[in-house]
């Protein structure tokens, strides 16, 4: 098929507008320097003495092109008709010209500032953390991250999420309006694609964090993720990469995925883990979410030379300012609570519970310790316990055999729930626990009270996940209520556990009695900060949350101190490690009520009077 000479040029002709606004640009440059060439050669040739009196050829080239670009300029021309009429032709035609022009230019220059407010130019940063993804808990890893680099004298934070670059910066500004030294860039862009993830430099960042993705496929999103930066061909060292899979099924894809040198968080089985270690245990919310969090006291790993040689009972009342809770050996090993007569030597570091790590300070001299005021009673046996657990859902199996490890033999766990959980989802080969089941609708009050829950020890109110997460918030609220106000009548014979999904109701919450532990996805969020901040942290993390390593536990005072008898916190440091437990605080069962620590107090003063009463605990690292 032959086509024609017109055919070819208008194809020739669209493929050059299809340049953009330079081209635009280009071809009415073209215009105007035509219609000033023909209009130029027509008044030379028609003109003769007009042309002669201004200028010859070249005046009149420049008073043409003068009156393209100002049609204004016109109004001064005197000669004969046939000049007046070309300059009249030159002016007409500059003036569509130009309009075109500033049409084009304005577009242009629209089109360039909204591709700017895209966010799709490259990042130039270094040290900087990326966060991959968008979601509700971007505004806690900002506050976080914002927090922890307070003492730094710039930061800066990278948001790369499928969404409105401006619509991320109005929501972050509106939930975060004080940023500090930290500043936050956003970017949008799929995270999942490989050109987008190089707009905010990876290969310069310190950290990346993979946030978890909202919806059923999550966690392919989350793997997907991991395997396009595993697969990355990285320029200069690789940053360190935090991420969290919702189900325990999808972990050995995440971190296959992943590589070896990135960190993935189980977070299913750590709220989980939450959930068990809580249940006995009132006020351990509010030390876990401080020790996560940068807020308050947080791990740190801290050089003291000066402890080489010495054991690391002697270390847990060598510092004025700082709670020992472990070591981290010149090999990378960690030891949460190693035993007291571990010698430190050179190189090995302290784990230290601080406020930050300028805020740590060995002591000149050993801390007062009142040796009459140390008790030697001990603690009351354990007892088998009665634990009811309200509502089922993909997490309860794993609890209940995660209970069966913590509870002593003939316990008992009732399990109530409007329908009777499948037999084939019941955990096997239990050695301590005998799990029942009682038919309940657990936002009705009528139904909880035929429990007979005074004969209970602690619940555990578990989220619905068969319906929306907002709505199963909102039933699990009202059955807390119910609770509450059933315990009060009672007289507080339990404790209650409350499995939450949105971080967001936790202040609805606390209308309730504030030892409520609420596990949601903020905990896991938490984690992953401190993660980015610190990797080293992972193994201490990874310990604490273990049945098997050292935990953290609220002991009664009474095995501790006399109650009653004026002390100080280095006298139950020194309680502690004759028991081989590592003391990091207290909890003041006066203040159990009292926002925002709610009677905890992790790394206090070690020589302030202290007087611990009958109600009150002790906050230690130990292995029971």
């Amino acid at each position: 098929m032959r086509f024609r000479l017109r055919d070819r040029l208008r194809y020739w002709f669209d493929g050059t507008m299809d340049r953009g606004t330079p081209a635009l640009i280009g071809w009415l440059a073209l215009a105007s320097l035509a219609l000033v060439a023909v209009v130029s050669a027509l008044v030379v040739a028609f003109t003769t003495s007009d042309a002669e009196q201004n200028g010859g050829w070249r005046g009149v080239v420049w008073m043409s092109l003068l009156r393209t670009l100002d049609p204004g300029t016109m109004g001064g021309d005197t000669g004969r008709p046939v000049f007046l009429a070309l300059m009249l032709t030159v002016t007409i035609g500059g003036i569509f010209i130009v309009s075109a022009l500033i049409g084009v230019l304005a577009r242009g220059l629209e089109n360039r500032i909204q591709e700017l407010r895209k966010g799709r130019s490259r990042l130039i940063e270094r040290g900087h953390t990326i966060v991959l993804g968008w979601s509700d808990q971007v505004f806690t890893v900002i506050a976080e991250l914002v927090e922890a680099n307070q003492s730094e004298r710039r930061s800066c934070v990278v948001i790369l999420a499928d969404r409105d670059k401006v619509d991320m910066e109005d929501q972050i500004r509106q939930r975060i309006p004080d940023t500090g030294r930290t500043r936050v860039v956003c970017r949008s862009g799929n995270p999942l694609e490989r050109p987008d993830l190089e707009l905010v430099s990876p290969d310069t960042a310190k950290a990346v964090m993979v946030l978890p993705p909202v919806g059923d496929d999550s966690d392919v999103d989350a793997i997907k993720v991991l395997l396009l930066l595993n697969n990355r061909v990285w320029r200069g060292e690789r940053p360190t990469v935090v991420a969290a899979v919702q189900s325990s099924d999808n972990l050995p894809a995440a971190r296959l995925a992943a590589g070896e040198k990135s960190l993935i968080v189980d977070a299913d089985d750590i709220a989980v883990r939450l959930i068990a270690q809580s249940h006995r245990q009132t006020g351990l919310s509010t030390v876990f979410n401080e020790l996560l969090s940068f807020v308050g006291n947080e791990f740190y790993f801290r050089d003291e030379p000066a402890l080489a040689g010495r054991t690391y009972g002697e270390a847990l009342l060598a510092y004025d300012l700082g709670a020992p809770a472990g070591l981290r050996t010149r090999d990378g090993s960690v030891l949460v609570n190693p035993p007291m007569d571990t010698v430190l030597a050179t190189g090995d570091q302290i784990l230290v519970v601080a406020e930050d790590d300028l805020a740590i300070r060995l002591a000149s001299s050993p801390p007062h310790v009142v040796p009459t005021a140390v008790t030697s009673a001990e603690g009351r046996p354990p007892s088998p316990d009665r634990t009811l657990l309200i509502g089922w859902n993909a997490r309860a199996p794993k609890l209940i055999s995660l209970l069966d490890s913590f509870v002593e033999p003939a316990s008992t766990v009732d399990v109530t729930a409007p329908r009777r959980p499948p037999q084939r989802e019941m955990p096997k080969d239990l050695r301590n626990l005998e799990v029942g089941y009682r038919h309940c609708e657990p936002t009705r009050r009528s139904s909880l009270e035929k429990l007979d829950l005074a004969g209970y020890r602690h619940i555990v109110v578990l989220s619905d996940d068969r319906i929306a997460p907002g709505r199963a918030d909102d039933r699990t609220l009202v059955t807390l209520l119910h609770l509450r106000d059933i315990e009060t009548a009672l007289g507080d014979p339990y404790s209650i556990v409350t499995e939450m999904n949105d971080d967001g109701n936790r202040e609805i919450a606390q209308v309730t009695k504030a030892d409520d532990f609420i596990v949601s996805t903020k905990v896991i969020t938490l984690l992953l900060a401190q993660l980015t901040e610190n990797p080293h942290l992972e193994a201490v993390f990874t310990d604490l949350f273990n049945p098997e390593g050292a935990e953290i536990y609220l002991k009664p005072a009474a095995n501790y101190l006399v109650p009653g008898v004026e002390a100080t916190f280095a006298t139950v440091v020194a309680a502690a490690s004759n028991r081989g437990e590592s003391a990091i605080g207290y909890r003041l069962a006066r203040h159990g009520h009292e926002p925002p620590g709610y009677g905890v107090f992790l790394n206090p003063s070690k020589t302030d009077p202290l007087v611990l009463e009958d109600g009150d605990t002790v906050i230690v690292l130990a292995e029971d």
